[in-house]
């Protein structure tokens, strides 16, 4: 088998011109085989219907086994004159003729350097265009943890709108005055609480050196 990647005629046919030799290769062995299974049965009737025939079965086979080699050698042989005219005459794109789709590189040339500077801006755009994905993901995770906090401010609000308005209806005054009293009260309570336990440590340790 031929070791030309063939591409260009790849591109083409949509397939490589090795494969389809091979195909072709494996098609006709297929076929001489069966041919050989063929012959060997025809061969057991016949010599099945003559008397006194010492010829078995095991030796059918053997000769049927060297005539397969035979045609096989000779197959190959043939086969690999016939694949060399096909590659080259049939399944070949000369060199001075241009595919349709790459009519465009005829009008616009381009150096391997000049490919290279469009490689290289290529990468770059990508990157650029992962770095701001990965920028909008944060942006939106970060929306998402915004509204979150939105919610939860806004359930605030709401107890203390329902705080204030029981105040009202208590007459407890404005809810803001209220809720700073509330909050002076808790701490005056906070500082006798911490005195009481100062207090009652100094008393055990009192009573710990009597």
């Amino acid at each position: 088998m031929s070791v030309d990647p063939m591409a260009y005629e790849t591109q083409f046919f949509g397939f490589t011109p090795q494969t389809c030799m091979l195909r072709v290769y494996t098609a006709f062995q297929d076929y001489l085989f069966e041919m050989m299974l063929v012959v060997e049965g025809v061969m057991m009737k016949k010599l099945n219907g003559i008397p006194g025939c010492k010829i078995s079965p095991s030796q059918i086979r053997k000769c049927t086994e060297k005539f397969l080699l035979f045609m096989k050698e000779h197959f190959d042989k043939l086969f690999a004159k016939m694949e060399e005219v096909l590659l080259q005459l049939v399944l070949n794109i000369p060199k001075n003729v241009l595919l349709p789709e790459d009519r465009v590189q005829e009008q616009y040339p381009y150096s391997k350097e000049e490919f290279q500077a469009l490689q290289d801006e290529l990468q770059q755009l990508q990157q650029q265009c992962r770095e701001e994905t990965a920028l909008e993901q944060a942006l939106r995770a970060e929306l998402e943890e915004q509204e979150v906090v939105r919610a939860e401010l806004e359930k605030i609000l709401q107890c203390f709108d329902g705080l204030e308005n029981i105040c009202r209806e208590h007459g407890a005054g404005n809810f803001k005055e209220s809720f700073a009293l509330l909050t002076q009260s808790c701490k005056k309570l906070q500082d006798v609480l911490k005195d009481v336990e100062e207090k009652s440590k100094k008393m055990n340790q009192h009573d710990e050196l009597m």
